[in-house]
């Protein structure tokens, strides 16, 4: 069965509210908004499909257009992109992956975005110990071509309690450990979009085998969970 595809119109939409994000513009325009929706929601929810061929996914979130900006400076109410995330199923499959589409901007993220202290300080205990594996991983020639190099928001010197001398303090010091991959419009417009992302999805694979086996066992390899 043919696979939805993105069309043109959903970056010319999300351009002209670029241009006019408010939210009288985006009231009138809401009928064309809702089709545009409805659209994008049905290509996440292949590319969840898609996907479960090859991982476990126990949910696929679709997330709202419009912005929190209680707390934030810039006060435009309207995202100008389409984005949703695929969550791993069951407590023994960590990280997650995630979608976003936008005019010359559209992504793909997988990994660890925002890791309770627990888990942080299970990662970089891992790390401290031996980190040969991780490097191993995240080093293969498949994995760097899809993915490039790991990315994320990280500590100027080390956490409390570590050597900042430490050979593998680059990675100890992360405080998030994610890979990003990037598309052209035209890119994500092809028909087999769908298809080339739950590919990259799969190729990170081992990066989520490894880190989902450290994040369930203590530092002697024993399971945590019941």
């Amino acid at each position: 069965m043919a696979l939805p595809v993105i069309t043109r119109d959903v970056f010319s939409f999300l351009k002209k509210l670029e241009k006019n994000n408010n939210r009288e513009w985006f009231t009138e325009h809401k009928p064309e908004f809702k089709a545009y929706e409805t659209a994008m929601k049905q290509v996440f929810n292949a590319l969840g499909e898609e996907v479960k061929l090859h991982d476990t996914i126990e949910k696929v979130k679709v997330f709202r257009i419009y912005r929190d900006v209680r707390f934030s400076k810039d006060k435009t109410p309207y995202k100008t992109s389409f984005s949703s995330s695929l969550t791993r199923g069951g407590a023994h499959l960590r990280g997650g992956y995630y979608t976003h589409i936008q005019p010359d901007r559209s992504f793909i993220a997988a990994g660890f975005w925002q890791p309770n202290k627990e888990d942080l300080l299970r990662i970089r205990k891992e790390l401290e110990l031996d980190a040969s594996e991780f490097r191993t991983v995240i080093g293969q020639k498949n994995f760097k071509t899809i993915w490039g190099n790991l990315e994320g928001e990280e500590l100027k010197t080390a956490p409390k309690g570590f050597d900042k001398e430490h050979s593998d303090i680059d990675l100890i010091r992360k405080k998030q450990f994610i890979f990003t991959r990037s598309f052209t419009d035209k890119e994500v417009l092809d028909t087999g979009f769908i298809r080339e992302i739950s590919q990259s999805f799969k190729t990170i694979r081992p990066y989520f085998d490894l880190m989902s086996d450290i994040l369930t066992t203590n530092l002697n390899g024993e399971s945590l969970l019941n």
